[in-house]
């Protein structure tokens, strides 16, 4: 089953980009969550002007992400954490708090776009990948330090 998406799905696909799922995923799930459209031949016909339509627009975001990148590969933030005796953390950072450390450096990411690809337990240096435009990624260090 093909379908067109409205919105960006994490491990699926972006906003307007016409994938193949499973037809009880498609039917059960993103078409009742207005995820996506089934993607029939007037569909296909309007996502296309809608793109031809958008392409000077997604030019200027795409702009807008490469340097918010150059920013991020350049930035170093640290992360507060109540750290044992061990060096073992309570709890574990999450997406929340880089997401909250990059507010404060006047950088508005939403958590959703952010992934930690290890986890973070112990004090030390990490790396946290950005998903910042469909074709811009970037990686953002951080610290964890203790309180």
């Amino acid at each position: 089953m093909e379908v067109i998406l409205r919105t960006d799905i994490k491990g699926l696909g972006y906003k307007n980009d016409l994938v193949a799922v499973k037809p009880g995923y498609g039917r059960n799930y993103l078409i009742p969550q207005g995820f996506a459209v089934l993607a029939t031949q007037s569909n296909k016909r309007i996502l296309a002007e809608n793109i031809k339509q958008a392409a000077h627009k997604a030019e200027k975001v795409k702009t807008e992400a490469e340097a918010i990148a150059a920013k991020l590969s350049s930035l170093t933030l640290e992360i507060k954490a109540k750290i044992g005796e061990s060096g073992k953390i309570f709890g574990k950072v999450t997406t929340l708090q880089i997401s909250d450390a990059l507010a404060n450096q006047g950088i508005q990411i939403d958590r959703k776009k952010i992934s930690i690809n290890v986890p973070v337990q112990t004090a030390g240096e990490f790396e946290a990948e950005v998903d910042l435009h469909r074709e811009v990624k970037s990686n953002v260090k951080f610290v964890v330090v203790a309180e």
